[in-house]
């Protein structure tokens, strides 16, 4: 089988976010870039229950060509990976804290303060959100690929998040510290607190 060793990561990676609340049922995806293309998990799959023998396989142009058909959100991914062409990896979850502050998003105001390090040096200190759209919509890739490019993480309005990295282990631990930073966010919300300042920002940067 082609790709075992990537089949097998990402099988283990996604079920561990599911084991740990970061997704439910069939919900997020996954992506990951191989030799003349990506794998991705299959549409209505649970990232708890996959089988790396029947992940999709798209080529070059995003076209399913073997494996079982492939998430119904391949326009974000594609969005992302033109928009970032060093992307080894997307994750897409519906994780619960980043979901919940997407639902208090008001346009035009930054939705997660760079409250901790990490979060700046793996998703940056600013990361842009996106207006809702239905699920599996065209609409949204272009919204996407202007957000994109301003960092490797993205939070749909509604919905949760998309986030990049140079590998699928880089992209898990970013999403999951995006997660974290969401919870802290909420836990924070309607309080004043000391957030990185622009010179340490930079720093991290």
């Amino acid at each position: 089988m082609d790709n075992m060793d990537t089949r097998d990561q990402v099988v283990a990676l996604a079920g561990s976010l599911f084991d740990r609340g970061y997704s439910v049922g069939s919900a997020g995806n996954i992506s990951v870039r191989i030799p003349g293309g990506y794998l991705m998990t299959p549409t209505n799959s649970s990232l708890g229950r996959l089988d790396p023998a029947r992940l999709s396989v798209l080529d070059e142009d995003f076209v399913h060509t073997a494996g079982d058909p492939p998430s119904k959100e391949i326009p974000m991914h594609k969005a992302v990976y033109e928009a970032r062409p060093d992307t080894g990896a997307l994750v897409h979850l519906h994780s619960t804290h980043v979901t919940a502050l997407s639902c208090l998003w008001v346009p035009g105001e930054p939705l997660i303060p760079p409250l901790t390090p990490y979060f700046v040096m793996r998703v940056g200190a600013d990361v842009p959100v996106v207006p809702y759209f239905r699920p599996g919509s065209a609409d949204v890739v272009d919204e996407i690929r202007d957000a994109a490019r301003r960092g490797p993480a993205v939070i749909l309005a509604h919905h949760g998040s998309l986030v990049a990295g140079s590998s699928l282990v880089a992209a898990v631990n970013a999403a999951e510290e995006l997660e974290v930073t969401a919870q802290l966010a909420l836990l924070l919300r309607g309080s004043q607190p000391r957030t990185l300042d622009a010179e340490q920002v930079a720093e991290l940067l």
